[in-house]
């Protein structure tokens, strides 16, 4: 088993999608040879305490983390926030702006969905949430989830890509997210989101580092804009991430050079939600050391 790798972007069910507990990726990330590693919920800073207190015991560095839905002159943005006092009141301000417009936006998915011809109920919905930390929030890919799980739609054309063998069966859950759910799609329901800028500076104020989360995903349709993007006040760049190719990889890692920013690495693992994804799987081809050297440069390590 590979030892000494370094994993600093997974969830657990402190986020909307997440499967795990914090304690569960601790023992995981152990069992996987992690020797630093971050839970980086959704807006939601909670995991932190359970996951260092388990990571220690492990003998595991962990660093306090979260990843924060921002938007930055009109495009949906996901930042990470490293070594942060993730106690102060401003995360659990974020937290509460999120879980306000969940049940709002869910429902506005779920009418764009029946438009489309999917015969789903909000009833349905509200039985998944059943042992979720988020309620009233229905995500992309709990929908998922339900239609792909009904025997009545087996044969259903949409659906077809992602069941097994399709073209995007790999991660159904999260692929059906991106392809019906998010930004521009047809059953987008947009939400109110901090701009980077406010964002990075609460992540500074709390003593933590911005760090571009799989820049390869969300800036794949204004790439050339990235450096002017991250000149914004970011840190780091998320460069070895399981969405991106080797080639983007190495682009982000040469453009932090570049720019001199924090190079991190992290496979935004959550466990069902997107199957083909482990702990580790994030490509990096820089030694454990050269991404050590760089946080303790970063002071947080």
């Amino acid at each position: 088993m590979p030892e000494n790798l370094i994993d600093l972007h997974m969830h657990s069910f402190y986020s909307s999608d997440g499967q795990f507990t914090p304690y569960e990726l601790a023992d995981q990330c152990a069992a996987a040879g992690i020797s630093v590693m971050s839970v980086a919920d959704h807006n939601c800073a909670r995991a932190n305490f359970e996951a260092a207190f388990c990571a220690a015991l492990h003998g595991i560095a962990y660093i306090p983390g979260i990843e924060i839905d921002c938007t930055w002159e009109g495009t949906n943005l996901h930042v990470l926030g490293y070594g942060i006092e993730w106690r102060d009141p401003a995360y659990a301000r974020i937290e509460e702006n999120i879980a306000s417009q969940n049940e709002a936006a869910s429902r506005e998915t779920l009418k764009g969905l029946q438009a489309l011809g999917f015969d789903i109920t909000a009833s349905e919905m509200k039985a998944m949430e059943i042992g979720r930390y988020w309620q009233n929030c229905w995500t992309g890919e709990m929908f998922a989830e339900t239609l792909l799980a009904r025997e009545d739609l087996r044969d259903h054309p949409l659906l077809q890509p992602y069941r097994k063998g399709g073209s995007r069966s790999d991660n159904p859950y999260v692929n059906f997210y991106w392809d019906f759910c998010s930004q521009g799609k047809p059953c987008y329901a947009p939400m109110r989101f901090p701009s980077a800028g406010e964002i990075i500076q609460t992540i500074h104020a709390t003593g933590g580092r911005a760090v571009l989360a799989h820049p390869g995903v969300n800036m794949k349709q204004r790439w050339s804009e990235l450096p002017r993007l991250l000149e914004t006040g970011f840190d780091g760049i998320e460069a070895f991430s399981s969405y991106h190719s080797s080639e983007t990889s190495e682009e982000c890692a040469a453009l932090a050079g570049q720019m001199h920013l924090l190079v991190t690495c992290g496979s935004d693992y959550h466990g069902k939600t997107k199957p083909a994804i482990h702990l580790g799987g994030h490509g990096c081809t820089r030694t454990p050391e050269e991404i050590k050297d760089g946080l303790r440069s970063a002071g947080l390590l």
